[in-house]
């Protein structure tokens, strides 16, 4: 068994951050390999110069979850509090996140993939949340399932506890068009739609919004747009008021006039 459960390096000239999961066949993610993964996002959260993050992965399987023994009542509260801690990092990172995959991506494997952006598969790669089997639920999987593929796929995966294979991810969208296996797929990926960013930037001299700032500009924008329709509601409100108690008419005659009245 290696010494780390995961292998970091960074390529592209430092535009692009590199993790394997590297515990084959089974590359399960147990504590050891959920801090590994946290340490290594939280190490590199800084890097204004990096264009996104590939994790793949060392054996024939992408991953077969969580450890069983961690789910013991004993242990099961401080492995969902660390996954769970992982899953909000990677879902709060400032770059995209690739994910390649292939064989068996289960359970926490397929938690670890939904919290990237884009899941690269290869034809043979199976997905599922088998929990239910094991009488526990997947939280995260609950959370991040749904936005991605729908409700009723992901309650279909989710109750039933069965697997769909590399066609049927990709008609559901869990994953993304490939033009090759993984994590070929995923590079050619990051070539043609991130890497022109460091590569105009060296070539032009033109300094370029980095994705961080596009968050940080977004975030901006809508509460600058929340500040806006909270305005607009306290008008309304006022408005809304003012029909309720209209104000009382003052009598603007000089006094003469009125008092001949």
């Amino acid at each position: 068994m290696p010494e780390t459960p995961l292998k970091v390096w960074i390529e592209r000239e430092g535009a692009l951050l590199r993790l394997r999961l590297a515990r084959p066949k089974a590359n399960i993610l147990d504590a050891a390999m959920i801090r590994a993964l946290d340490q290594a996002f939280a190490e590199h959260a800084g890097n204004s110069g990096m264009r996104a993050v590939l994790i793949d992965h060392e054996g024939p399987h992408f991953s077969f979850g969580a450890s069983v023994e961690e789910h013991m009542p004993e242990r099961c509260a401080a492995m969902l509090k660390s996954l769970h801690a992982l899953v909000v990092r990677m879902l709060e990172w400032p770059a995209p996140i690739l994910v390649a995959a292939r064989g068996q991506c289960l359970g926490g494997g397929l938690e670890l993939a939904c919290a990237g952006n884009f899941l690269f598969a290869a034809p043979e790669a199976q997905f599922g949340q088998p929990e239910l089997k094991l009488a526990v639920f997947a939280p995260a999987a609950s959370c991040l399932l749904p936005p991605r593929i729908g409700q009723l796929r992901a309650e279909d995966l989710l109750f039933s506890g069965r697997s769909i294979d590399a066609p049927t991810a990709l008609a559901g969208g869990l994953t993304n068009e490939g033009g090759g296996v993984p994590p070929a797929a995923a590079l050619a990926y990051f070539e043609k739609y991130f890497d022109w960013y460091n590569h105009r930037h060296y070539h032009s001299g033109i300094d370029f919004v980095t994705p961080a700032q596009a968050h940080q500009g977004l975030r901006e924008a809508i509460a600058r747009r929340r500040a806006v329709q909270q305005q607009a509601q306290r008008q309304h409100r006022r408005a809304e008021n003012l029909k309720i108690h209209p104000p009382q008419q003052q009598n603007h005659r000089p006094p003469a006039l009125a008092s001949i009245a």
